[in-house]
């Protein structure tokens, strides 16, 4: 019976993986990756042999991956007998990642099937456990939406009695912040940008305090944001 890893890579940091993570790379028949450059430079310092194939991810939505042909190559090799290993570019597969609509693809069409997470680093447990916020009960919201939906979940945070947390673009970090300003304008809130990353930053304010710091410093409008807003 095939195996199916589920397999945490570096988020940055090309040091942070495991052990076991490595040697589960290195004896899997084929890496399931979402971007093969990315995933090759990881596995080249490695010296990880391992052939990858890119798996879909935009076009990869329930009930319209029937037809897709690396699906449907993936679904041929592990009825073959095929062990394969599922990463992403940076992280813990299907957290708020295209991936999590293959492993349930993959679980539906074979039910026997033993599928093994072979934990690593995640954003947003790395953020939280450096914000000095309340971790033991939160809200993840992943990537916000751009339009459609946006301004109601800000209106959750504002209700909202956990710490939320959610990811955001450069390309939005300052219109999140506004968002926040308008709905939660007492909170605080803490942003880790590059997380693991040689230009790692922690910022910690008021949603205004923390515009003013990025309306300033335009150059630090770049990278990964995790952004982190405290319980009513």
């Amino acid at each position: 019976m095939p195996k199916f890893y589920v397999v945490g890579t570096p988020i940055g940091n090309m040091e942070d993986i495991t052990y076991r993570a490595v040697r589960i790379l290195c004896e899997v028949d084929l890496v399931l990756c979402e971007d093969t450059r990315v995933t090759k430079n990881l596995l080249n310092k490695y010296d990880i042999k391992t052939a990858c194939l890119s798996y879909p991810s935009d076009n990869l939505k329930p009930g319209a991956d029937k037809a897709n042909p690396k699906v449907e190559k993936i679904l041929e090799m592990i009825n073959e007998g095929k062990t394969l290993a599922l990463v992403s570019d940076a992280g813990t597969p299907t957290i708020s990642d295209p991936g999590s609509v293959l492993v349930s693809k993959i679980k539906e069409t074979f039910p026997e099937i033993e599928a093994i997470a072979i934990p690593g680093p995640s954003a947003v447990a790395s953020a939280l456990s450096i914000s000095g916020l309340p971790a033991s009960d939160f809200t993840f919201m992943g990537f916000l939406p751009h339009k459609k939906g946006r301004e109601t979940l800000f209106k959750e945070m504002a209700e909202s009695e956990r710490t939320v947390v959610f990811y955001e673009s450069p390309h939005r970090i300052l219109k999140a912040l506004i968002s926040l300003e308008k709905f939660v304008p007492e909170r605080k809130i803490v942003i880790a940008r590059e997380l693991t990353k040689v230009f790692e930053q922690i910022i910690t304010g008021t949603p205004a305090e923390v515009t003013k710091y990025f309306t300033v410093n335009t150059d630090k409008v770049r990278g990964e944001f995790v952004v982190m807003v405290s319980g009513r």
